[in-house]
């Protein structure tokens, strides 16, 4: 017994019914895991989808500069950074919350319009973070398969209104396939959902897709929220820094929950001074389009087929879920980290990012010497 508390010391506090249902599970099994579990480094970083190219040097200065002032709480209202954002998107700053990532604008928009029991609507083996916010929150998920390799937009619509789904999130160009809408097509998506339903697109892979995919909506709609990154093409995937664009009673509301310190003064100014870098994340697109293409070459010169795809990664068909999964872990006895998606259809392929010439010639290597034998 616990004498001040007269309490037995075994007796565990109760946890939140909703935490307590939980499976315990995370979205992901970071790379650093798999090497710690194999006692080794890996020899190639191909599944998560960080920019194999780095950061604009611009930011690298821009946030050693900040190191040293890094004593100091960040801006919580990352004005500097939303005032040059506005400036870009041609909106004033009250459309923009910026928050730690993507991730963190999911958790921030799901507690705000999930209410226990509420229904959220995605694609089947689409990007899980959503649907790890949904239930955490105490929601519910109901998913759609996709389609010949893409999001069903028509099967997603359907079944929000069958279901009264409060949220829909649709990654747009998708992540695990790479596939992608037009902007037009997404643009009557939205139209078609419920009147009492917000639908959140992820551009986290925008910068590579072609024109025509970045959704041009009326920022003061309060049935969509943009979500942007500079994780992706940006090269800040570690600095964990991103921004949503939504009508201001949207952003207001997150204003009530953010984390209003969450979002370091490092990343705050990287993020400010890549974004006057335009000429390098140019250079990275282009450098993962000429990758898009390698990879599309080697899987064709292995009779293998590719998805389409918008985004700096590749989804290559092997053929099944047991020849990726067996593939998968060949890759990583040679050190090689990639992934494969979760569900069917998608979970035939495994999923490569791009990486500089020289990384993709010895994926290429040690690819072909498994596949053939």
């Amino acid at each position: 017994m616990n004498a001040d508390r007269d309490v037995p010391v075994n007796v565990r506090p109760p946890l939140t019914s909703v935490v307590e249902s939980l499976a315990a599970s995370v979205p992901f099994v970071a790379p650093d895991a798999l090497e710690r579990r194999s006692g080794r480094p890996l020899r190639l970083r191909l599944g998560a989808n960080e920019s194999l190219f780095g950061p604009s040097p611009r930011a690298a200065e821009a946030m050693r500069v900040a190191i040293e002032h890094v004593a100091r709480y960040g801006d919580p209202e990352s004005a500097a950074l939303r005032a040059e954002l506005s400036t870009i998107h041609g909106i004033p700053p009250s459309h923009i919350v910026v928050t730690s990532g993507i991730d963190d604008l999911l958790g921030l928009a799901v507690r705000a319009f999930i209410d226990r029991d509420a229904v959220a609507v995605t694609s089947l083996g689409g990007y899980p973070t959503f649907g790890y916010h949904v239930l955490g929150f105490g929601g519910r998920l109901d998913r759609v398969p996709y389609r010949d390799d893409l999001n069903d937009l028509q099967a997603l619509s359907e079944r929000a209104h069958k279901s009264n789904a409060r949220l829909v999130y649709l990654a747009n160009p998708d992540n695990p396939s790479g596939t992608w809408h037009s902007a037009a097509t997404i643009r009557d998506f939205s139209d078609s959902l419920p009147s009492d339903s917000v639908l959140f697109v992820d551009e986290a892979y925008v910068e590579y897709a072609p024109p025509g995919t970045a959704l041009r909506v009326d920022s003061a709609d309060p049935h969509v929220i943009r979500m942007r990154t500079f994780s992706k093409a940006h090269g800040m995937a570690g600095a964990r820094i991103g921004y949503g664009i939504a009508a201001p009673e949207t952003i207001a509301a997150f204003d009530k929950i953010r984390h209003h310190f969450g979002v370091n003064a490092v990343a705050q100014a990287g993020a400010l001074a890549s974004l006057g870098d335009r000429a390098h994340v140019d250079e990275v697109v282009a450098r993962v389009a000429e990758g898009r293409r390698d990879y599309v070459d080697l899987a064709r010169s292995l009779g293998l087929a590719t998805l389409p795809s918008a985004t700096n990664f590749v989804a290559i068909d092997v053929g099944g879920r047991t020849r990726a999964e067996a593939l998968l872990a060949s890759l990583q006895d040679r050190g090689v980290f990639v992934r494969m998606p979760a569900a069917p259809p998608l979970d035939r392929c495994i999923r490569v990012t791009v990486a500089p010439a020289a990384d993709r010639a010895q994926f290429a290597e040690i690819f072909r010497d498994l596949w053939r034998n």
